[in-house]
């Protein structure tokens, strides 16, 4: 009795595990969702949540927001005529903008700016009465655009600073919804395709959902702590990694508790065997996730900076999820689960000659031939970024037109010999006269005024002689800058220019420390130098490539005017610590059939061969998650999209399948250098006879 109790208890003990997990996710998701529901509620999209942290543009949005009534909200109204505007036109508008300055605080009294050529009336106007209030500045300008009505062929939008702000954080509002459900519906088609299961995909895909929702509240927590920035791009893209990493995790780990279920025939035992020959590889992938995107945390640009913590919450709750509560519920489930392939225990899969074999034995005949093959054609496609085209414009970042983009289209027509978006320049208030002197002087400049004054600062509104965002205006700005030595220069022009600097900043800042965190997890995980330089080597080379496709496609096919400034530093982040993972996935096997005495070159094959579906697999799902942001109507999320995808899929088909095994092929013992598996293994002397016992015949 005392011998059958002692065998029953270590059977409780594996039935009680799973259920205790199952109540402690339980209880973790209730306490996160108070938190997880208020998320949206401190996301900003304000123009200085996306600034450079110490540009001048940003130094005047920072002062503006203490000026009386706080940040202005400028717009322009935009009359329009084809055939030339009329006198019935004319008083019309004079009247709209009269019953506007009566029912709104205006800055000043609103003048018309008629256009050369008679078809177009530009107002002016700024207010001051949402203050920092993104609501009350959305109310405000839709107030606008409903008081201002055009009839018979006269056209009226609503543009400027203001209204495009108001209409960016329309589409940023809309992104978490579409966003979530968008990608859940294709992570849930992929993993029906891949499991063949009707209720396999289901599991992998409520633990990501699980992930998701505590991302979600542990980033309120930091945002409440710390003052981490939630924007509607850092949110999207923490939702984007919650189910793309978190659904590769679990792929790796259900092929090996499959594989497992075969040779073990309890659940929890062969779970228990799996998670220890996946979890190393699954930890160090995520490992270089969140060392990479913690590296946004030296950049300037706020956007990124907020964007590194989201992110690695992200990965990390999807590492957790995957690695405790998907374990527990599939070993709750039981065999049953992969029905109606179901792996029974002590039987075996079939052994056919697969896809990633075939590549194999190809990479593995002529492997310097594959490897120069495969690197000639990667930088054939890099040479494509040379054909990217320049900096994204403000009016060009959405993928529809809204109306405040048509109000800034029509002004660039009518008014092509003078600006029509103010430069603000934030002066001392006690040189407040010289400062506006000097500005009426410089050239470039067609008409300066003085607007409010905060404690110690004066602002000054400038209108240039040159279009917005042209060559022109961009030299008025360095001009202004240069002479005002004590005063700062913003604005919606000066903050692309921002943009367009700082990122390039970051870049040389941010890549080496991603490159250097990367390799040194991939030391410590490899036990090796040259297989993780090799791994760096295919992913840069990816991320070349991937924007060299870009270049062939955004402008002629897309039709696309610009590129976003932060695109290369961000699908650099992304494309490396996650086009890592699947070189980690596919190293930490090839590893293992060495220390189990297989020669590299053959440890090569058959980590391919074992791994090659699971990495595909694994590949499609996170190129499919990120070609979700495609269907965004924001221009800088179609490009960040559409570059990581297809980078994933480089990656995922031919470098990780061609170029990596060739090259280990190649090198030999020389890719775990200076490890000990680098060296070749002793000769084993055979026993001498004389050593040999003595056979004594069995009874």
């Amino acid at each position: 009795m005392g011998a059958a109790q002692t065998a029953a208890a270590p059977r409780r003990r594996r039935r009680a595990v799973p259920w205790v997990f199952l109540g402690l996710w339980i209880v973790v998701l209730a306490l996160a969702s108070p938190f997880a529901a208020k998320l949206a509620d401190v996301q900003e999209d304000r123009a200085v949540d996306y600034l450079p942290a110490s540009a001048g543009s940003t130094e005047v949005a920072k002062i503006q927001e203490q000026l009386p009534g706080g940040e202005a909200t400028e717009m322009v109204l935009v009359y329009h005529r084809d055939g030339g505007l009329t006198a019935a036109d004319r008083t019309a508008a004079a009247g709209q903008v009269a019953e506007m300055a009566e029912a709104h605080k205006l800055v000043g009294r609103p003048e018309a700016v008629p256009s050369k050529d008679g078809t177009t009336l530009m107002y002016p106007l700024a207010s001051t009465e949402p203050g920092q209030d993104e609501d009350k500045r959305d109310t405000l300008v839709e107030d606008i655009r409903e008081t201002a009505r055009g009839e018979g062929g006269l056209s009226v939008d609503v543009g400027g600073p203001g209204a495009l702000d108001t209409d960016a954080g329309e589409v940023y509002n809309s992104l978490g919804g579409p966003l979530l459900y968008t990608t859940a519906g294709v992570v849930a088609l992929l993993l029906v395709l891949i499991y063949r299961s009707p209720f396999l995909w289901l599991v992998p895909l409520a633990v990501a959902g699980a992930a998701d929702y505590l991302a979600m509240g542990v980033a309120y927590g930091l945002n409440q702590a710390f003052g981490t920035s939630v924007t509607g791009q850092s949110s999207g893209i923490m939702t984007i990694l919650v189910f793309g990493a978190g659904t590769d995790y679990a792929l790796l780990l259900v092929a090996r508790y499959r594989e497992e279920l075969r040779r073990i025939e309890r659940p929890y035992d062969a779970m228990t065997t799996a998670l220890r020959g996946c979890g190393p590889a699954v930890l160090a992938s995520s490992g270089t996730v969140a060392a990479g995107l913690l590296c946004l945390l030296a950049a300037d640009l706020n956007s990124s900076r907020g964007m590194g913590p989201l992110g690695t919450v992200g990965v990390l709750c999807a590492l957790v999820t995957m690695l405790t509560l998907l374990p527990a519920v599939l070993v709750l489930l039981g065999r049953r689960v992969f029905w109606p392939l179901v792996p029974e225990y002590g039987s075996t899969p079939k052994q056919r000659r697969g896809l990633f074999a075939a590549m194999g034995g190809s990479a593995g005949r002529r492997p310097l031939t594959v490897l120069a093959s495969g690197a000639v054609l990667l930088g054939a496609l890099a040479l494509g970024a040379l054909n990217l085209p320049g900096a994204l414009k403000q009016e060009d970042s959405f993928t529809k037109t809204p109306e405040s983009v048509s109000a800034m289209r029509t002004l660039a027509t009518a008014y092509p010999e003078r600006g029509t978006q103010p430069i603000t320049v934030m002066t001392p208030a006690g040189r407040a006269d010289d400062s506006l002197a000097e500005i009426r002087d410089t050239k470039g400049v067609d008409s300066a005024r003085p607007g409010r004054t905060a404690e110690g600062w004066t602002e000054i509104s400038v209108i240039t002689t040159s279009a917005p965002e042209s060559a022109g205006e961009t030299a008025t700005i360095k001009t202004l800058r240069d002479g005002l030595d004590d005063s700062y220069v913003g604005g919606a022009s000066a903050q692309q220019m921002d943009l367009k600097d700082t990122n390039a900043r970051d870049r040389n800042i941010v890549v080496p420390l991603v490159l250097g965190a990367v390799l040194l997890v991939l030391v410590a995980l490899l036990r090796s130098i040259v297989a993780p330089l090799l791994l760096l080597a295919a992913v840069v080379a990816v991320w070349g490539a991937s924007l060299g496709i870009a270049g062939l496609v955004f402008e002629p096919l897309f039709g696309f005017e610009g590129t976003d400034p932060g695109l290369g530093l961000l699908s650099f982040v992304f494309l490396v610590a996650l086009g890592v993972d699947y070189g980690i996935f596919l190293m930490h096997r090839m590893r293992e059939e060495c220390m189990n005495g297989a020669e590299p070159g053959a440890a090569a094959l058959t980590a391919l061969r074992t791994t090659g579906g699971v990495i595909a697999s694994a590949g499609l799902v996170l190129a499919a998650t990120f070609a979700v942001l495609t269907s965004m109507p924001l221009v800088q999320l179609v490009e960040l999209g559409s570059v990581i995808a297809v980078g994933v899929l480089l990656d995922t088909f031919l470098v990780r399948t061609y170029l990596v095994t060739s090259a280990s092929v190649a090198l030999g013992r020389k890719v775990w250098w200076p490890g000990p598996l680098s060296k070749a293994p002793a000769a084993k002397t055979p026993p001498s006879r004389e050593a040999e016992p003595e056979r004594v015949p069995s009874p």
